[in-house]
């Protein structure tokens, strides 16, 4: 991908003419537009909702080693243009994973993303080895970014040199492709993006949901049971847009995975704009489970208004303010305003 921006199309499209095919690292999606870990279970959940078959591809709930029964409740809860949870990373572990709901999601012919964690070094790695040699599997997401965990997961997801070692470890026992999902709460995004690339990820994810908290004044009681939880929404999607842009313009080869209060056709051409590969939508599909596909058509359409044949022509394609050089300072004597 190169820095400079492309120059949009010459005017509008039939949308028909728009190829929503595109590239992510190795990878060939059919769209850019896949469901976020942990708003779409496992797949089957969805499937009398919407086609799961038109989706680019699919992000699972947060895999372990062994399964997980979670927070207690109360657990989520909505709050002012997003929603806070605190699910604890509940999943089946690898084994029921692998057996009982990987060949569903190999048989949709889309992109089977396959998010996966551990409490350390030896479980994470243990979990890579397992998941990254199960047939299937596209990509291996790698989630460091999960305030859930307890043992290293600060380090792991803010310091950049734990990052390094552990993606490195889990890249050389896995037969899948490795996607990093990076923590927002990170104090400097673009050095561990770049310390995780350099130890072998494909791509990375950005963001994952910030830390929040709400509260119930007539109960005094906050609305969540573990009091903090993950902020996600349309709250979140300008910080989501900036760490994107961020990223992609220090690491203009390294592909990026968008995503943080994705709504609409718009909202998705913003975070391609700044620099993504392709999208996550993932709060949305609480309200409306059907959602990427209405997101889907109303991106091409968007695209072929804006004469945009590609989505390779939208990616990184911002283009900036003219720079502060360009100012000229008034002559002498001239009326001030």
């Amino acid at each position: 991908m190169s820095g400079a921006p492309r120059v949009m199309g010459a005017g509008p499209l039939d949308p028909a003419a728009v190829e929503l095919g595109c590239d992510f690292g190795p990878l060939r999606l059919q769209s850019p537009l896949l469901a976020a870990s942990g708003c779409f279970a496992y797949g089957q959940q969805f499937a009398a909702f919407t086609d799961l078959r038109a989706l680019g591809g699919l992000s699972t709930k947060g895999i372990s080693p062994l399964p997980r029964h979670g927070n207690p409740l109360p657990r989520i809860c909505e709050t002012a243009a997003g929603m806070l949870n605190s699910i604890g990373l509940e999943n089946v572990g690898v084994e029921a994973f692998v057996r009982d709901k990987l060949p569903f999601l190999r048989d949709l012919g889309i992109s089977v993303w396959v998010n996966f964690f551990g409490t350390d070094f030896a479980t994470y790695i243990e979990c890579a080895r397992l998941l990254g040699g199960a047939p299937g599997v596209d990509v291996l997401e790698m989630n460091i970014s999960c305030p859930n965990i307890k043992q290293g997961g600060i380090e792991f997801g803010t310091v950049p040199e734990v990052a390094h070692r552990l993606t490195r470890a889990c890249v050389e026992v896995s037969g899948a492709p490795i996607v990093v999902k990076l923590t927002p709460n990170a104090g400097d995004i673009v050095g561990m993006a770049d310390a995780v690339r350099q130890a072998g990820a494909m791509g990375v994810s950005l963001i994952n949901t910030i830390t929040g908290m709400a509260i119930d004044v007539r109960s005094r009681r906050p609305r969540i049971a573990t009091t903090y939880g993950g902020l996600s929404g349309p709250a979140i999607k300008p910080i989501a847009l900036r760490m994107v842009h961020q990223v992609a313009t220090a690491l203009p080869d390294l592909p990026i995975c968008g995503m943080g209060g994705v709504l609409s056709g718009e909202d998705a051409l913003e975070f391609l704009m700044a620099g993504a590969r392709c999208v996550q939508v993932g709060t949305a599909n609480f309200a409306e489970p059907g959602a990427i596909q209405r997101i889907t058509g109303e991106l091409r359409a968007l695209m072929a208004e804006l004469g945009l044949r590609r989505v390779a022509e939208a990616v990184a394609s911002l283009r900036p303010w003219p720079a502060e050089a360009a100012y000229q300072a008034p002559s002498p004597g001239a009326a001030s305003t």
